[in-house]
């Protein structure tokens, strides 16, 4: 019995010693914060992001201040995006923001918040197939919205404008598609005061998109349903109006059907994922350098 703690201890000790061999040094003990910086951008670049993250955490633990520190911060978003992992991507874009506010870089820390969010929901973007749903969840294509809009409004001159500017287009028209489709789901279950408001929403804060018009023709129908033939009579005047050659106004609202229309009479929009060509848009993009300047 006496021998068995000594023979425990000299096997814990063994486990111990075989532990850290088959682990090594570190080889990036003593690198400098631009040395760390450099491989941890080349395995950024080659697409190396699991390493690459590694490298940047080493980074930001052993030199947390400084311009490779502000730098990698930025990386390491891109590469959590990359990697899979949007959730912790947009949490460090927040923990770069609380750390650097309004500085040189925070364009395109809302540039990278945008299009995560965007990149994030493309089914949202996808050719709705009219199936019944109360409520698509267009949270993320709000978010991208909202991003992009901040960066257009703070940095006008930035790089990133033009490109931000055309996804707000897109958006816009998108979340007005989302909420006609929402909207005509009220319609067939008779939640004639639902589509109204839904509709609504579109015309105060979607007006000149696609769904405008269909906006309208749901307003017309539900109006007609509860009996408001007056504001009825006044939403048709403003379809006719505003699109004289709608269909809505040839063929009777049907909402069972998708658009409304008969397939011979249904309208192609030109606002579907695979229209805007996202991911080849996407798949070259690299952070900009803020270490050069």
């Amino acid at each position: 019995m006496m021998n068995f703690f000594p023979r425990l201890f000299l096997i814990a000790f063994s486990l111990v010693v075989a532990a850290c061999s088959s682990t090594g040094p570190d080889k990036t003990a003593n690198w400098s914060p631009g040395k760390l910086y450099e491989e941890a951008k080349l395995e950024l670049n080659t697409g190396n992001y699991q390493t690459a993250l590694e490298l940047y955490q080493k980074l930001s633990s052993r030199y947390p201040f400084g311009k490779y520190a502000k730098q990698g911060a930025l990386d390491t978003a891109y590469a959590h995006w990359k990697n899979g992992d949007a959730g912790l991507a947009l949490a460090s874009l927040n923990q770069y923001n609380k750390l650097y506010p309004n500085q040189l870089g925070s364009d395109y820390a809302l540039y990278l918040k945008g299009l995560i969010n965007f990149n994030e929901n493309k089914t949202l973007f996808s050719s709705f197939t009219g199936e019944d749903m109360a409520e698509r969840d267009a949270e993320a294509g709000r978010l991208a919205f909202a991003a992009f809009k901040t960066l257009v409004e703070k940095y006008p001159s930035s790089a990133y404008v033009t490109d931000a500017n055309r996804r707000m287009k897109f958006l816009r028209n998108v979340l007005g598609e989302n909420e006609v489709h929402v909207a005509r789901f009220y319609l067939r279950r008779n939640a004639f005061i639902a589509a109204l408001n839904r509709c609504k929403v579109i015309l105060s804060q979607y007006q000149g998109t696609p769904a405008t018009e269909e906006a309208l023709a749901i307003m017309f129908a539900s109006y007609n349903a509860i009996n408001l033939k007056t504001l009825a009579d006044d939403t048709k005047r403003i379809l006719e109006m505003n699109f004289p050659d709608s269909y809505y106004l040839e063929f009777p609202y049907d909402p069972s059907l998708r658009g409304g229309l008969p397939k011979s009479a249904s309208r192609k929009t030109s606002t579907t994922w695979t229209d805007f060509n996202i991911f080849d848009a996407l798949k070259n993009i690299l952070p900009e350098g803020l270490i050069p300047n």
